[in-house]
């Protein structure tokens, strides 16, 4: 088989038939809708002042014309707050066009409160031509004024509470970038005078990258959804790392499954347990690899295993005799030279304190599958120690071509809790790291590959995985399994 790599996929730059992403089509349609909805919130006031100026009283009644302009503009009010990109075709998904939509919304409401208070100040400081004998005084504090002033703020006030509201409910249920932080400082700052406008704003901007983004991926994928290039010859088996479980209320791959399938791709999951030794658990892999290949024929897999999953994998492999149903093995940030700092924590904490540590960890994990969880041996088996004398016990299968990636963080805040906590530690112990392992000990088989971002946070352990559904500037996660899977079957497996 020709193992050479190829070079990585590169998304086209300007897919075609982008409708959502296209400023040039969106920003008439918002300045239309922004008319529409000042002419709403405007149009009884300005009849009402032209009328002063014409007859000298305030009119009790519109006339006709002006009640049907009004009507129709409040009906397009509504029709926008429906449809506030006026654009009713399926574009992306249909989480995707509420998420653009709500963003549409954000957007009308901060150009008209603008525009808006422009108005006011306008109408609040120029009166209409005033007949003799008439002040501004005696205009601006006339009952009949006041009822106009306070119906004309009334409706100005509903309009503006109806865009904001169905705006912010809609990028609240619909973005995954927007995170709990933002959406709690939108919460918490949204009575705080100036703080509120640039909360709404960071919020507005980050769902609409997000829906741009979003958009640019769903194009993609439909522009190479027939030549399946993650079609591999074997099928997939992602194999997760120490304390989680691919189990049905948690996706341990994030968005990355579906990204792959929507590419072509056939996956199987380890489900080994997620607390156990590498040997208990290398055990369970392989009687899961052994039932995959029986149940569908497909001869063999290719493991692609993250953290202590291509520990496991690896013990699968050569202790367990899986390596006739193993075409490849894929580890991502895998400590396959172990943890220096983990030797260092375990000699320092007391046994009590670990004892207890790990009952809690135990019986959490009973609830979510595992039969027979045990922290401290899962623990001690990611240890440099104990690494260093199972690897000569685990070589690497011939029949196997073995390749390892691994990433690495910037800094301490590059990672969310706990890496960002355990980052500077590792670092001490072992070097350049990803928040848990350090870069040196992810090394393993015929080709490494390290990812990272050139400047601010890195990448940590758990973007790997796509964790927190986060897209990082500068390194897509999904395009690079996408990559990477292309690449396996280029090789041929």
């Amino acid at each position: 088989m020709n193992h050479t790599r190829r070079k990585p996929l590169e998304p086209p730059h300007n897919p075609p038939h982008s409708t959502l992403s296209e400023p040039s089509r969106s920003l008439p349609r918002m300045v239309l809708s922004a008319v529409v909805i000042l002419l709403a919130m405007n149009l009884r006031m300005i009849c009402t002042r032209a009328a002063y100026t014409q007859t000298g009283a305030l009119p009790l009644h519109l006339p006709a014309g002006w009640t049907a302009a009004e009507i129709a503009a409040f009906l397009l009010v509504f029709w926008i707050n429906l449809f506030p990109t006026f654009d009713v075709r399926p574009v992306s998904t249909a989480r995707n066009k509420i998420l653009a939509d709500g963003v549409s919304l954000l957007q009308l409401f901060l150009a008209t409160v603008a525009a808006e208070a422009v108005c006011c100040v306008g109408l609040a400081v120029w009166p209409p031509p005033l007949p003799d004998g008439v002040s501004s005084r005696d205009f601006f504090f006339s009952m009949g004024y006041v009822f106009v002033w306070a119906r004309y703020l009334a409706i100005a006030f509903l309009v503006e509470f109806v865009l904001f509201w169905n705006g912010i409910l809609r990028v609240y249920f619909t973005s995954v970038q927007l995170g709990i932080r933002w959406r709690v400082a939108g919460i918490l700052c949204g009575m705080i005078p100036i703080v509120h406008l640039y909360v709404l704003c960071r919020i507005i901007s980050i769902c609409h990258n997000e829906w741009f983004y979003e958009n640019e991926k769903y194009i993609l994928d439909h522009i190479r959804a027939e030549n399946e290039v993650c079609r591999t010859r074997y099928p997939l088996l992602l194999v997760h790392g120490v304390f989680f479980r691919d189990f049905r209320f948690f996706n341990y791959w994030g968005r990355i499954p579906a990204e792959l399938i929507r590419n072509g791709a056939r996956i199987y999951y380890g489900s080994q347990q997620s607390a156990a030794s590498v040997a208990r658990c290398g055990e369970e892999l392989a009687a899961r690899i052994r039932q995959i290949v029986q149940e569908t024929g497909c001869g063999k897999v290719n493991i692609i295993a993250h953290s202590k999953g291509g520990l496991d994998s690896r013990y699968a492999i050569s202790r367990c005799g899986a390596a006739d149903c193993v075409a490849s093995l894929t580890t991502i940030n895998t400590p396959h030279r172990g943890c220096l700092f983990a030797d260092y924590l375990l000699t320092k904490i007391p046994d009590r304190i670990c004892r207890g540590v790990a009952a809690k960890y135990n019986g959490a994990l009973k609830h979510f599958g595992d039969p027979e969880p045990d922290f401290m041996e899962a623990v001690h088996d990611l240890t440099a120690s104990a690494c260093v004398r199972r690897n000569p016990e685990i070589p690497d299968s011939p029949q196997v071509f073995y390749q390892s990636v691994g990433s690495k963080m910037n800094r301490a805040s590059s990672g969310r809790f706990p890496l960002n906590m355990v980052y500077p530690m590792v670092k001490h112990f072992d070097g350049d790291n990803d928040g848990l392992v350090s870069v040196e000990s992810m090394k393993w088989g015929a080709d490494f590959t390290c990812r990272t971002v050139p400047s601010g946070r890195g990448i940590s352990h758990g973007d790997m995985i796509d964790l927190n559904r986060e897209n990082i500037p500068g390194f897509d996660v999904r395009e690079f399994y996408v990559d990477l899977v292309h690449n396996l079957k280029e090789m041929g497996f």
